[in-house]
């Protein structure tokens, strides 16, 4: 197998889930190779790690209830026949059990969306060997899913944008000593990621993947790879491509990058690319300092962006189409709905006393 080390951040990333993918297989029932092996073609890698995951809490599961495994004390030795005389009400205390359990010391606990995400995995599961008559029996498909209810899409309003703009242009003011030193290093970068993420929408996955040749600002537009491998232009404004050039024309031409980084566009401290997780810790450093009512993530900042499209320019396919969504129904779902506005207009429509 090729260095991990070689190849694009995606082919790197490819190459790392795909070993991850391997490594959870080898903890699962031996049987289970066949349904992965099944749906392959129609998943992502990052899907079968998630299926893998949650097929793992179901095995062990099992094992604490003993239903039908006592004795087995590794779910490397559960055997298909084991799985096909389960019945129903031992998938309803599966569903109990995700509600709250532990583990190796540690105690995990679900929501309505990770319960339905577990028992939709368990259920293709059991489909999958129901479909090419491996089992006789199918307890899951008389179980009802778990609802989900609708949540409001948490995003900053045009207010909370400005500030927290202005918090990574200009915050550094009060600081002294390392920490100061650390926020003007890190300043022109930290902007032009912040300008990035509310000035086209691109999520942290593609944002941490791009290298600096995917810059062009002859077009103004970035190269990006979508979910699924799929590359794309995304266009940006002015205001990202000030951004992105005072970074590299000041900050980034200044970094002697480590083996390896030399293609990557943003760097962290250590030279490196920077990664998912520090770039959401960067989000959550500065949006706790705008809003501590808001959960604020990249995510949420791409949820702020796509707001902002709608209600600019009130076309929900421009939408879907530059977030990169496959369903329009999913963008209507979380861009289309009631804005703010409106809703406060709602506080003082009704009156509750008259004037006598």
């Amino acid at each position: 197998m090729a260095s991990l080390t070689n190849g694009t951040y995606h082919q790197q990333s490819q190459q790392q889930n795909t070993q991850k993918l391997r490594e959870l297989l080898n903890e699962l029932p031996k049987f289970c190779k066949y349904f992965f092996r099944g749906i392959e073609p129609s998943t992502s890698v990052k899907t079968r790690i998630g299926y893998a995951y949650d097929l793992r809490t179901f095995f062990r599961f099992l094992i604490h209830a003993g239903l039908p495994v006592a004795g087995i004390k590794n779910i490397s030795d559960i055997t298909l026949e084991q799985l096909d005389i389960l019945e129903p009400v031992d998938i309803e205390e599966y569903m109990e059990y995700l509600k709250l359990y532990s583990y190796n010391g540690k105690t995990y606990t679900n929501d309505e969306r990770g319960l339905h995400r577990k028992m939709a995995s368990l259920r293709s599961f059991y489909m999958y060997y129901k479909k090419r008559e491996l089992i006789k029996n199918n307890p899951v498909s008389v179980i009802d899913m778990p609802k989900i209810h609708d949540h409001e899409i948490i995003r900053l309003d045009s207010d909370e944008v400005s500030e927290l703009l202005e918090l990574v242009e200009n915050g550094g003011k009060g600081l002294k000593g390392i920490k100061k030193t650390y926020y003007e290093k890190n300043k022109l970068r930290n902007i032009a990621i912040f300008t990035l993420f509310l000035g086209t929408g691109i999520r942290v996955s593609e944002c941490v993947g791009l290298n600096i040749e995917d810059v062009d600002f002859k077009e103004n537009r970035i190269r990006i790879i979508r979910k699924g491998g799929k590359e794309e232009y995304v266009y940006f404004g002015d205001e990202v491509a000030n951004a992105l050039n005072d970074y590299i024309e000041i900050s980034r031409c200044a970094v002697k990058p480590k083996d390896g980084h030399e293609h990557a566009l943003f760097y962290s401290i250590q030279k490196r690319r920077i990664t998912i997780q520090a770039v959401e810790n960067l989000v959550k450093e500065y949006a706790s300092q705008v809003t501590t009512f808001k959960h604020i993530t990249p995510h949420k900042l791409r949820s702020t962006y796509g707001t902002a499209l709608y209600h600019q320019t009130g076309d929900i396919y421009l939408v879907a189409d530059v977030l990169g969504h496959n369903d329009v129904n999913t963008t209507k779902k979380h861009y289309a709905a009631i804005n703010d506005d409106k809703k406060r207009s709602a506080a003082s429509a009704v009156t509750l006393r008259r004037n006598l």
